[in-house]
């Protein structure tokens, strides 16, 4: 199992109260030492809730990464840093620019300079999206396509990911790039639509309330929660891995409108709106979306091996029983 590399080892992960930082603290509590530090800003992902099974195992710091003093403090003493702090939600970066620039570029080349000042052997695997690919001039994407965000969260992510690539190449960290298409399961917000469409999604059809499908014909792929952190993982410990990039991605693609039906029909009940795009979303829509993954899986080894159905039951299973957590 990939998880016996980190057996001892020191973690550090930013935004770890989040969706996917939570993930991978699950995963390694009860093998190595866990740190994760969150700032818990309301409007972002962060809900303790997804950390309650480990809280006895891990070290939990509140605490914001735009913060040189918070940054200096936990790059120190550790192995390897899973960097999953940002901001993700696409339409408050267009309406609070500053604030998205803070996150997801300042306070990553924060990061960076403590890493370099007090911890420069430390492995970093960045969390990047294929939000800045902006619109695909082809399907599937790969890394080689030209990256032309639509967006300010794209056009940020992109220099947080270009900051870890630089200090590689000039510093000689051992930093590695993810860039993630849609992922789903146990533990995302799921309260709006800031960090993905199919939480909200997935409360409006537990509460049996009509869901709003935009753009019902686009297509998308799909990873679920516990496939990214095997992805994270095996770059973690990869020496393939240090000064790349990978997409993660997905053979299963599927349009959203029938992506709607078959999460009804795994529900048992649910209804759906299909809409055209609000005018200030259309803007900002990158229409249809899929990855070519096969870079990481020629070079890591790493494919998803949980398929959309399996998936999306377990993720509404997991909110039917804790929904209350994530609800409001």
């Amino acid at each position: 199992m990939i998880e016996t590399y980190f057996k001892n080892k020191k973690i550090c992960i930013t935004g770890g109260a989040g969706f996917i930082g939570s993930a991978i603290a699950r995963r390694l509590a009860r093998i190595a030492n866990v740190k994760v530090v969150d700032s818990m800003t309301p409007q972002y992902g962060g809900n303790l809730k997804n950390l309650d099974s480990i809280k006895h195992l891990i070290d939990i710091q509140i605490g914001d990464v735009r913060k040189k003093n918070i940054t200096e403090k936990f790059v120190k003493n550790v192995d390897y840093i899973f960097n999953m702090a940002g901001q993700t939600s696409h339409m408050d970066s267009m309406s609070d620019p500053y604030t998205d620039l803070e996150i997801n570029a300042y306070a990553q080349l924060s990061i960076l300079e403590a890493v370099k000042k007090f911890n420069p052997n430390v492995k970093i695997i960045f969390a990047s999206t294929r939000q800045l690919y902006g619109k695909p001039d082809y399907l599937p994407v790969d890394e080689k396509h030209p990256v032309r965000p639509v967006d300010i969260n794209g056009i940020n992510k992109n220099a947080g990911e270009q900051f870890h690539l630089l200090y590689h190449n000039v510093y000689g960290i051992k930093t590695s790039v993810l860039r993630l298409t849609n992922t789903y399961g146990p533990g995302m917000r799921i309260k709006d639509a800031r960090q993905t469409f199919v939480g909200l999604w997935i409360k409006n059809i537990i509460q049996n309330d009509t869901f709003e499908v935009w753009g019902g014909n686009q297509m998308r792929d799909f990873n679920y929660v516990e496939d990214v952190v095997d992805a994270f993982l095996a770059a973690a410990i990869s020496k393939d891995s240090e000064g790349e990039i990978f997409n993660l991605g997905s053979s299963e693609i599927i349009n959203l409108k029938d992506l709607a039906n078959k999460l009804i029909e795994i529900n048992g009940y649910g209804n759906f709106l299909e809409m055209n795009f609000p005018e200030d979303r259309k803007k900002i829509d990158i229409g249809d979306y899929y990855s070519n993954f096969s870079k990481i899986s020629n070079s890591l080894g790493w494919s998803p091996s949980t398929n959309l159905n399996k998936g999306l039951q377990k993720t509404l299973e997991y909110y039917k029983s804790d929904g209350e957590y994530y609800f409001d």
